[in-house]
């Protein structure tokens, strides 16, 4: 996600307040009120080009990104802020499920599902081997690796008690991800007319190339509801792979530590919890695919379902805009911020590549 980890715990506070209708009520407001301008945006670009060149998501996050340039929220809008940005975009994306079927799913085919693990190993490989070239030291260079290859900061929150990354390298390697998340997001569109790709196609390339699996519906939405659906699911599969990374990272750090500090220092690295690898709205979303899956929905609520998801992801969008300070580039240094870029470009040159061996597009 785009806000900082420390954001998640302030939400979950402010819900365990019994004023946190009142607390939530200025943040929520100001994003609604963006992503209505967003709209009215979108249906004036309608009216007077023809069609929609920028849809609400996009506009969103950019009227949201100005507004946050000239203006800086008190504290007591940050709380509604923070809500909006995180549980709205994660209830978005359990609503999804409900579009997903499992047919879906395994009209992938064994052959994308290898790959996609295949082009995570590769980049996770290829980023660590890149931010050691740049001199980097080795915790942070994991830590961008994994964000960059997996899931961004939830990646790095996960990893970063297992190597024994400390305040600093967490803060480094995170610095980069909301400027550069909110430019892939807006980019990959316009890329994907540039290349002429497929709905499959594009889906499959954001799913790569994505940060966080909300930032994914944000990214294909404009596209199609089949982009949507196969980047979501290509996501989900990124994600399940940060279970296997992280095993493995514990008993590579432990015998790091062992041979740095001896055999007392292994205690530093440690397993995260569970909720950090299988986050509670991707429970959601397969719970809702299975009951997509199972006809257990009448076909009448799907299309209002869909409506609501995409309202709450515009919404979302606004609060994402609102969270991001462009001036997070030059507080990043110039070597984790080519460490970050490059690595994202190499990541999308592979998935390209993917697609165009599995004649996807």
């Amino acid at each position: 996600m785009i806000a900082a980890p420390h954001t998640s715990r302030s939400t979950i506070e402010v819900l365990q307040s019994n004023r946190w209708p009142l607390r939530l009520a200025p943040g929520l407001a100001l994003c609604a009120v963006i992503a209505i301008g967003a709209y009215g945006l979108q249906a004036a670009e309608t009216q007077l080009l023809g069609r929609a060149w920028l849809e609400a998501l996009v506009l969103a996050i950019l009227i949201g990104t100005a507004v946050r340039t000239a203006w800086t929220p008190p504290l007591t809008w940050l709380p509604g802020i923070a809500f909006s940005a995180k549980i709205l975009l994660e209830v978005a994306v359990i609503l999804l499920g409900a579009t997903v079927s499992a047919s879906t799913i395994l009209g992938a085919g064994g052959a994308l599902l290898a790959g996609i693990a295949c082009t995570v190993c590769l980049a996770i490989l290829f980023s660590y081997g890149l931010g050691r070239l740049f001199g980097l030291p080795w915790r942070m260079a994991v830590l961008i690796a994994c964000g960059n290859s997996i899931c961004g900061n939830s990646a790095i929150a996960a990893v970063a008690p297992v190597i024994g990354a400390d305040s600093d390298d967490v803060a480094a390697s995170i610095a980069f991800t909301a400027v550069l998340g909110v430019a892939v997001v807006l980019g990959l569109p316009a890329l994907s007319i540039a290349l002429h790709m497929s709905p499959r196609g594009f889906g499959v390339l954001a799913g790569l190339t994505v940060y966080a699996v909300p930032q994914v519906l944000a990214a294909t939405a404009p596209i199609s509801s089949l982009s949507a659906q196969i980047g979501t699911l290509v996501k989900l599969v990124r994600v399940l792979m940060l279970g296997p990374v992280v095993l493995v990272l514990s008993v590579l750090s432990n015998r790091q530590s062992l041979g740095e500090h001896g055999s007392h220092a292994s205690h530093g690295s440690q397993l995260p919890k569970l909720d950090h690898l299988v986050p509670w709205f991707i429970i959601g979303f397969l719970l809702l695919v299975a009951g997509r899956s199972f006809d257990l929905f009448p076909q009448a609520l799907l299309s209002p379902v869909s409506h609501t998801a995409t309202w709450l992801t515009v919404v979302s969008m606004a609060a994402l805009g609102l969270g991001v300070d462009v001036r997070v580039i030059s507080k990043a240094g110039p070597r984790v911020t080519a460490v970050v870029t490059l690595s994202l470009i190499a990541l999308g040159l592979v998935a390209l590549g993917l697609i165009r061996l599995l004649g996807l597009n």
